[in-house]
């Protein structure tokens, strides 16, 4: 059986609700990185272990937080040693306005699992873009290179718009899928 794990940080408990979503639709290992960067006791050691890594970042300021760049820094380790190297690689994010240039963080996280020799997994499901759409379906935001919810600022997390949630679960089962036909 393949090992996927969602290593993710929330600074509001939004991305970490994307994560619970990911990691239910993966059967996936939740991996937290704290408020000050760090991953737990045992945290490296899973990540090598993975078949699958999901990344998962809020999008602060058009990138990923301050945390998850800490944590992507101290993955250099690994990177040196190619530890990494082949291992199915995806990523999700969130944030409050409906763009927020959540594509460009993303595309932040598509790069680190490049930089570490990996395999992309995109979304692999059509955006919800007709007159019909409502803000409830499935990727209605339109995303392709990974998982993109947005929460009002003034939302609780309890508040997601559940289509997002939805894709949140069918990605990380995108992502098993495939970790399970690279794998073998």
């Amino acid at each position: 059986m393949t090992q996927v794990v969602v290593v993710y940080h929330s600074g509001y408990g939004h991305t970490q609700r994307l994560a619970q979503a990911v990691a239910e639709g993966a059967k996936a290992t939740l991996l937290a990185i704290d408020a000050e960067g760090n991953l737990p006791e045992g945290g490296w050691e899973t990540l090598a272990a993975a078949d699958a890594i999901v990344f998962g970042s809020p999008t602060y300021m058009g990138s990923v937080s301050w945390q998850f760049k800490k944590f992507a820094d101290a993955s250099s380790k690994a990177w040196f040693t190619q530890a990494w190297k082949d291992k199915v690689f995806a990523g999700f994010t969130n944030s409050a306005s409906m763009n927020g240039d959540k594509q460009t963080t993303l595309i932040y996280l598509m790069n680190l699992a490049m930089q570490h020799g990996g395999l992309w997994v995109g979304l692999g499901m059509l955006p919800s873009n007709s007159k019909a759409a409502q803000r409830q379906d499935p990727n209605f935001l339109g995303a392709s290179i990974g998982a993109m919810a947005q929460s009002p600022s003034d939302c609780s997390p309890a508040e997601m718009p559940s289509g997002d949630l939805e894709v949140g679960r069918s990605f990380g089962a995108r992502v098993a899928a495939t970790a399970a036909r690279v794998a073998r």
